[in-house]
């Protein structure tokens, strides 16, 4: 098999779509319509001369958020099938439908294991496929409005799961690490603190990091804010710009409130020519890694995510390539921890001209899901066609920075002989015991941030016990905050009490 033999795989066809409330078009789509908008797109990407809808035999679609967990309902309704309710609006009738785990890393670990498929095959031309329309939903609430978005849909449907171990455990939900922002914001101080750095100077480092996403932002059509900020905008406490988890402001996070669809196509090399794609539409993935990260409580370092840095220099030497062979780069960016996190570990710099997103970022393009990097990719597939012969990078992170798959694109062929030249996972071993659920004596502070939830602020904190084992604990009192205001709380000596109710409570003690 040479690079050019007929099963090798090929991207041929990428699409997107969305809408904003203050569109003067606005319609108000359904997640099932959006997503049939941008395999449209796609379809129409790759110029086909023969029915490439009528040939996809695989449709794989990206939860949406509303339906990525177990007690999730929709609030409108959703299709009992999502993948074959997208088929059926772009007139395809699939051999296989199927519904991805939840994770940002879906879209491109997806691309790697159907590249593999075709030249195994199992597939000849693959739909993937996603949308989110939590911004439509806010929207006609706010109006009354409940329209029905529920759709019954004949066929198989492989429904892989949800895909949720290892992102929590007991102990860091129960106290009050409950979702992705107070999560990403421990990761986010516990860097700061192994950089030595002050508040309001890693504050600044934050701003400057994501001011050049919000000018991509800016310019991207199908941007769900595409308004560009100078850093201190992003950083600076407002009425606007509150505190959602310290350090995080709201502009620092990934915007969820969007209406946003993404879709590739991939087929083999001889099912596009057989189709009549033009072979100015072909991009190739030359190298693939994935990786699954130990769990919070597990990390020896709590400020870095080694397992992903891993997947990304995987994809490059699969490529044969090196970050310098990079002529684009778009790095999942929910939380300025998951950018910094690849750039220390590939050794790019934060102002590194080549620009670290390709769409504007999950805070200012928006993060639609566990589908922002079928975006990602729906943008490097045009980039790269412009530039015939360089090479893109594409990182995408799922769960709490503990699912990563990077994927290295060019108009170059690329041989698929031996899949497993081109598509690798990294290995990684649990380490178990280190979480204590209840804990007494004294600790030190390992990293911390701030949440609110009905039962009113806190501080949580992670802290090292004598013996090396973790424990999480969290205290609301006003003692507390004043002390956290006052001084670094990384480092510090606290004494771990454990109330009647299971709660580890902590108290400064010096």
């Amino acid at each position: 098999m040479t690079s050019q033999d007929d099963r090798t795989p090929v991207l041929i066809g990428v699409g997107q779509a969305a809408e904003r409330p203050t569109d003067a078009d606005y319609r108000a789509l359904s997640p099932a319509d959006l997503a049939g908008e941008a395999a449209r797109a796609a379809l129409a990407d790759a110029q086909a001369s023969g029915d490439l809808a009528g040939a996809l035999d695989v449709i794989v679609a990206i939860r949406q958020f509303e339906i990525s967990s177990p007690g999730a309902k929709p609030p409108f309704g959703a299709s009992n099938n999502f993948p074959r309710s997208v088929a059926r609006r772009i007139g395809a009738d699939p051999a296989r439908a199927i519904l991805e785990i939840t994770g940002g890393q879906g879209p491109q670990r997806l691309v790697g294991e159907f590249c593999e498929a075709i030249v195994r095959g199992e597939a000849e031309a693959v739909l993937l496929v996603g949308s989110e329309a939590m911004s439509t939903v806010l929207t006609l609430n706010a109006k009354g409005e409940t329209p029905d978005w529920s759709e019954t849909v004949e066929g198989a449907v492989e429904d892989r799961g949800y895909g949720l171990e290892g992102m929590f455990t007991p102990s860091i939900l129960k106290h009050r690490i409950t979702g992705a922002i107070p999560a990403y914001a421990l990761f986010e101080n516990a860097r700061r603190a192994r950089l030595g750095l002050d508040r309001p100077t890693y504050a600044r480092k934050m701003g400057e990091l994501f001011a050049p996403f919000t000018r991509v932002a800016a310019a991207n059509p199908y941007s769900a804010s595409p308004v560009e900020k100078t850093a201190e905008e992003l950083v600076t406490v407002s009425d606007k710009n509150r505190i959602v988890a310290d350090p995080f402001t709201r502009m620092l996070v990934a915007r969820d409130q969007v209406n946003q669809a993404a879709a590739v196509i991939l087929t083999s090399v001889g099912k596009a020519r057989a189709l009549g794609v033009p072979e100015d539409r072909f991009v190739y993935l030359h190298g693939q890694g994935d990786a699954n990260e130990l769990t919070i409580m597990e990390r020896p370092d709590l400020s870095a995510s080694p397992s992903a840095i891993a997947a990304g220099r995987k994809a490059l030497e699969l490529a044969g390539k090196t970050v310098d062979d990079m002529a684009v780069f778009d790095f999942y960016s929910c939380f300025p921890i998951a950018v910094f996190n690849m750039i220390d570990g590939l050794g790019i710099a934060a102002d590194d001209p080549r620009g670290l997103t390709l769409t504007g970022g999950l805070p200012y393009f928006g993060g639609a899901g566990n589908n922002y990097s079928m975006h990602a990719i729906a943008e490097v597939v045009p980039a790269l066609r412009q530039r015939p012969g360089a090479f893109g990078f594409i990182g995408a992170n799922g769960g709490m920075l503990s699912k990563y798959s990077a994927g290295v694109y060019s108009t170059t062929p690329a041989d698929w002989s031996r899949p497993e030249a081109r598509r690798a996972k990294i290995p990684y071993d649990p380490v178990p015991g280190l979480e204590v659920d209840t804990a007494t004596g004294e600790a030190t502070v390992e990293t911390y941030t701030t949440t609110t939830t009905r039962s009113g602020p806190a501080i949580v904190v992670i802290a090292r016990l004598p013996d090396g084992r973790r424990a999480a604990a969290n205290q609301a009192s006003e003692a507390a905050f004043a002390e956290l205001a006052a001084r670094e709380p990384i480092g510090r000596r606290v004494r771990l009490e454990t109330d009647a109710e299971g709660f580890n409570r902590f108290t400064f003690i010096d």
